[in-house]
């Protein structure tokens, strides 16, 4: 990939420890996890419709609404915990993962409901602070990085952002967890990997994070932010732009290897930042 002047700045800011990570679904994916797709599969066998057929019947928020109306959401979410945290995944052996951790992000927000970047830090031993819900923020600790489960996480079934009326909730981006988000980017850059612009979270979340910046009268004070894309695409690159979010392309036919070499670079240059000080 290219080291463009945007590269530089992102590379600069993490340098400086000023850049939250926001890790979404594609950094998940990487390790062999099942797809939404499977998920919705999964769905309909429960329900006992064919799978085909339900997939035309909604978006996987209504899918997952219908779910829960007949059935709850636990054992759901015990059979995603065990088939998203599979024994035969080595986690010390993501490259991925590896490379997150030697950034040394101050921050990292995920949407993923999965473990796989605590289980990441617990691997390499670094320390680290689980935040799901308001009252683990008294946790958070001086030099330890917090890793903020923006989604919900398996160990509380309640949080799961997964249904259509858990969505909307989410929507109000009125909880703690959204007031704690407020406050952590004022000062701070974001890198969003593993997000596809296809996913109107994503894009939902850009959008109101910019928000915060305009209502603050602040938009000349506004770090930069970041997002990595899979190939380019000018439409999004141009709305992504008016929105202060900087897209940077790997147009690597491979997407994981995309990610890597991505991640490679920040680290490389990163350290040769540090050396030549």
């Amino acid at each position: 990939m290219y080291i463009s002047n945007s590269i530089k700045d992102l590379i600069e800011a993490i340098r400086a420890r000023n850049v939250i990570l926001f890790a979404g679904g594609g950094v998940s994916m990487n390790l062999g996890l099942p797809s939404w797709n499977q998920l919705i599969h999964k769905l309909a066998e429960d329900l006992g419709f064919d799978p085909v057929r339900f997939k035309e019947m909604g978006d996987h928020l209504v899918l997952a609404e219908y779910y829960k109306l007949n059935k709850g959401i636990g054992a759901l979410r015990s059979w995603m915990d065990r088939n998203w945290h599979s024994g035969e995944i080595d986690i010390s052996a993501s490259e991925i993962h590896q490379l997150i951790i030697d950034l040394n992000f101050p921050i990292i927000y995920t949407t993923n409901y999965d473990r796989w970047i605590e289980y990441a830090f617990d691997s390499h031993q670094k320390p680290y602070v689980k935040i799901a819900d308001v009252s683990d923020i008294k946790d958070i600790r001086e030099g330890v990085t917090q890793i903020i489960k923006f989604h919900g996480d398996f160990d509380h079934d309640s949080s799961i952002v997964l249904t259509e009326s858990s969505y909307f909730d989410r929507l109000d981006f009125e909880t703690p967890l959204d007031i704690k988000l407020r406050a952590d980017v004022l000062g701070k850059s974001i890198l969003f990997l593993g997000y596809s612009l296809t996913d109107i979270n994503i894009r939902f979340l850009l959008y109101k994070l910019n928000k915060l910046w305009e209502k603050a009268n602040s938009m000349q004070a506004k770090p930069r932010s970041f997002i990595l894309l899979v190939q380019p695409n000018p439409v999004q690159e141009k709305v992504l732009e008016t929105r202060g979010i900087t897209a940077l392309v790997s147009e690597h036919p491979d997407p994981k290897r995309g990610l890597i070499e991505f991640l490679q670079i920040l680290k490389g240059e990163t350290n040769q930042s540090l050396t030549s000080i």
